[in-house]
């Protein structure tokens, strides 16, 4: 049955390390590349997947450096780095152009492809996206580092900002088990050093917008606790991309996960367009 289907991980081995990806393998119109957020894995869209599967869609997800099945220790852990691991997986496919899909710091990671190898990228989707944000101001600079410091010294610090911020309204019924294994992963011998790889990366670099020239869509829930103004920072987006917005009501860091149905139910549109 078409969104049923689990692939089985496959890995493409590179010089600086190992990464972890599946593939569907099969569906209309160019292959959509799903990246997860930092501290993540491609399971980040385990509920949004299904249903881009049974729309016909080829989908395939990807760990990023150091977290899910990609290996841990590598060089550089930067949105610029993780760009040319996206490229380097199309290459291994065998893919012309791809759509590709960026939740959170992988939305940087989007964006520079496009501008990088815009032959090979159909269209862009921000989800969450760190990218042109507003200036912080030193409060949210001192809470940053606060945040980054506990980020890499204490797991436990993720788990909870996933119950007590990230989500906002109802969660997904594998919640907990999923919290929990992120923190489990934070705890996994060597995994500081990425943790600490991630923190201090470039998360939101401004500029990189001004080389896309393909379509856009940002999405970006209306209660994401990681920005003062959700809409603020979508609107920028979009205008900075030429590109769309669309706010998923309710929502938090993950629409993937929270809202899947309203997060297929604009994504599939856009889509149809590219196609």
């Amino acid at each position: 049955m078409p969104g049923t289907f689990t692939p089985s991980t496959q890995y493409l081995d590179l010089p600086g390390g190992r990464l972890a990806f599946d593939d569907t393998e099969q569906g209309d119109g160019a292959p959509l590349v799903l990246l997860p957020g930092m501290l993540d894995s491609r399971a980040a869209y385990r509920h949004l997947r299904p249903l881009l599967v049974a729309a016909g869609h080829r989908v395939i997800t990807l760990d990023l450096r150091g977290f899910g099945e990609s290996s841990i220790a590598w060089d550089d852990y930067t949105p610029a780095a993780i760009a040319t691991d996206v490229l380097a997986l199309l290459d291994h496919l065998g893919i012309d152009r791809a759509t590709l899909v960026g939740n959170s710091y992988a939305g940087a990671t989007v964006v520079k492809v496009a501008g990088d190898a815009p032959e090979r990228v159909a269209g862009i989707v921000l989800v969450d996206a760190f990218v042109e944000n507003p200036p912080p101001n030193a409060l949210q600079r001192a809470m940053f580092g606060v945040m980054g410091v506990l980020l890499v010294h204490s797991p436990a610090f993720w788990g909870l900002y996933h119950r007590k911020m990230a989500y906002p309204g109802p969660k997904p019924a594998d919640f907990d088990a999923y919290v929990d294994g992120l923190v489990a992963a934070m705890r996994t011998p060597g995994r500081k050093q990425a943790t600490r790889g991630y923190v201090r990366g470039d998360s939101a670099p401004n500029g990189w917008t001004a080389a896309v020239s393909c379509p856009a869509l940002v999405l970006m829930g209306t209660k994401d606790p990681d920005f003062p103004d959700p809409e603020l920072v979508a609107d920028r987006q979009a205008t900075a991309l030429n590109g769309r917005k669309v706010m998923i009501e309710g929502s938090g860091h993950y629409p993937m996960a929270d809202r899947p149905q309203a997060t297929a139910d604009a994504l599939l549109p856009f889509l149809a367009e590219l196609a």
